[in-house]
């Protein structure tokens, strides 16, 4: 039997044993006989990078044999980054479906806390560290009735991407969420392997959006750049952030595509459509009979580099051939 652990507000509570989940007990026969499952999707906030996790994953069930219209039926929420209505989708969807998918890790989170002891299963899908946020043993363990798809950043080639466009960068900004796991363990990615490239790491902690201006501003004033993550609430007020930046002429480096398109200089990240399109295909093995606590989670293993050449003109910022030869190139 896998260690099983259940989160409510955040803690680890209970020990009971429950048996393998699947979905595929669930669903309801049509005319014709085959069932048609119902999934829920709670999405935590509502941003580029998440909303392609949302399509990705309705696409990858699509692949594999699962479509909206013939065997299942999905409903989609957003919780608006709102830890109450949250915990409200997630205790609303325990009593009405046969496998859910929380995208992000506020979200999934509350999906396994009111889902685990009715067994339904729990597809994460954009969690940096599924360990870090208790919805994982290890690498190659899964725990019982979650697993799903890590978004976690391949750091090491962000800060090349660093080095190679700012060779004379010295000290890197980094926002992040205080109660965000996820953002927490980035982190202290970043200040292990920062020295490795000659950067240092300057961070300042955030516990709500609104704090994120203050922050900026007490940041960019100590940096030659920023960093973003893939954190919730600082992605949230990218805006404010690229206008306080840009004010100073200080590049900000995004953690994948759609920061970049948003304005950006380049970002040596993950694609969040692939990322999604695998955790529909780990959610179609679900509803074809696999326990999900055999399925330990994956992750991508290709980074994908993109460059905003409009940001790099305004900043007056040379992109290197090198970077220019691997990466997409968006304006």
């Amino acid at each position: 039997m896998k260690k099983k652990i259940v989160l409510v507000a955040a803690a680890i509570l209970g020990t009971a044993v429950l048996g393998g989940c699947t979905a595929q007990q669930g669903g309801q026969d049509t005319a014709g006989g085959e069932k048609v499952y119902k999934i829920g999707v709670t999405q935590y906030a509502d941003h580029p990078s998440l909303d392609n996790c949302r399509e990705g994953f309705i696409q990858g069930l699509k692949e594999n044999g699962f479509e909206e219209g013939k065997n299942i039926e999905i409903e989609v929420q957003n919780a608006q980054n709102d830890a109450a209505m949250n915990t409200q989708i997630a205790q609303t969807f325990a009593g009405s479906k046969d496998l859910v998918c929380g995208i992000a890790t506020p979200s999934a989170q509350a999906l396994y806390a009111a889902c685990y002891e009715k067994g339904i299963p729990v597809i994460f899908n954009a969690i940096s560290d599924p360990v870090e946020a208790k919805l994982a043993v290890s690498e190659t363990e899964a725990m019982q009735g979650v697993s799903g798809i890590s978004d976690q950043l391949p750091v090491e080639d962000q800060l090349q991407l660093i080095r190679d466009i700012l060779p004379e960068a010295k000290k890197i900004g980094i926002l992040y969420t205080t109660s965000e796991a996820n953002s927490v363990s980035t982190l202290e990615t970043y200040r292990e392997l920062a020295p490795k490239y000659g950067f240092e790491i300057v961070d300042r902690g955030i516990a709500k959006q609104a704090e994120v201006t203050q922050a900026a501003d007490v940041l960019l004033n100590e940096v030659d750049c920023i960093s973003n993550m893939t954190d919730n609430t600082v992605v949230a007020a990218l805006a404010v952030v690229l206008d306080k930046a840009n004010a100073k002429n200080i590049p900000v480096f995004g953690s994948e595509e759609e920061q970049v398109k948003n304005g950006c200089i380049a970002s040596a990240g993950l694609d969040y459509v692939q990322l999604g399109r695998q955790a529909g295909a780990m959610a179609a093995k679900v509803l074809n009979g696999t326990d999900i606590s055999t399925l330990p989670y994956e992750t991508l293993q290709e980074t994908k580099y993109t460059v905003n050449t409009t940001t790099a003109e305004a900043l007056g910022i040379q992109i290197p051939e090198a970077v220019a030869a691997k990466a997409e190139a968006v304006e």
